[in-house]
């Protein structure tokens, strides 16, 4: 029952979200348009930006947990900007919003999940400090999410696949050479 609240609480939210900004949405708004009274809402939510983050961990979170290694990690990149393509209304309005915190902390924890994994998978049996290690996740992370949200700013028209083939072709052996430059010898 608190599950299926709150899923209706999210597709409040996107649905409204599609017919004016998230700065102009109030918790009354939302609670009447959804059926539910106030109460409710402040049982599951503080405030209307803790579901928009809810929102956007439940829907895409699991989508790429089988993608974080090195053989599919485009896999797991293809399934984000396929989320976000899916969702572009409800993501664009995110962006231009009070709520892009939101969405960047959502796609950089997501990304750097991934990319910490492949990290972590190719490092085997090099001696390289976690420091490291989540600085070269970090660096790849920052620069995908300014590709993704560069991408959904401008429009999103290329297709994701495309971006992918690109970002394949950038970076195929990239993180390997980085892990064997902070290799301690």
């Amino acid at each position: 029952m608190q599950n299926r609240t709150k899923r209706e609480l999210g597709i409040t939210l996107k649905n409204l979200m599609t017919k004016k900004s998230l700065e102009h949405i109030t918790v009354k708004e939302l609670v009447t348009e959804c059926g539910v009274n106030r109460q409710t809402f402040y049982y599951h939510f503080q405030d209307i930006y803790e579901l928009l983050g809810w929102i956007y961990k439940s829907e895409a979170l699991g989508s790429i947990d089988a993608f974080k290694t090195y053989e599919t990690w485009q896999l797991g990149f293809l399934k984000i900007f396929q989320y976000v393509e899916a969702n572009r209304d409800f993501c664009l309005c995110t962006v231009n919003s009070l709520g892009r915190d939101h969405l960047e902390k959502f796609l950089y924890s997501l990304t750097y999940d991934l990319l910490i994994g492949v990290v972590e998978e190719v490092a085997v049996g090099f001696q390289i400090s976690e420091s490291d290690k989540s600085f070269i996740a970090k660096f790849y992370t920052y620069g995908f999410v300014a590709l993704m949200l560069e991408w959904l700013k401008s429009g999103a028209k290329e297709a994701p696949a495309v971006i992918i083939d690109k970002l394949d072709k950038l970076i195929n052996g990239e993180i390997s050479r980085a892990i064997e430059k902070y290799t301690k010898l």
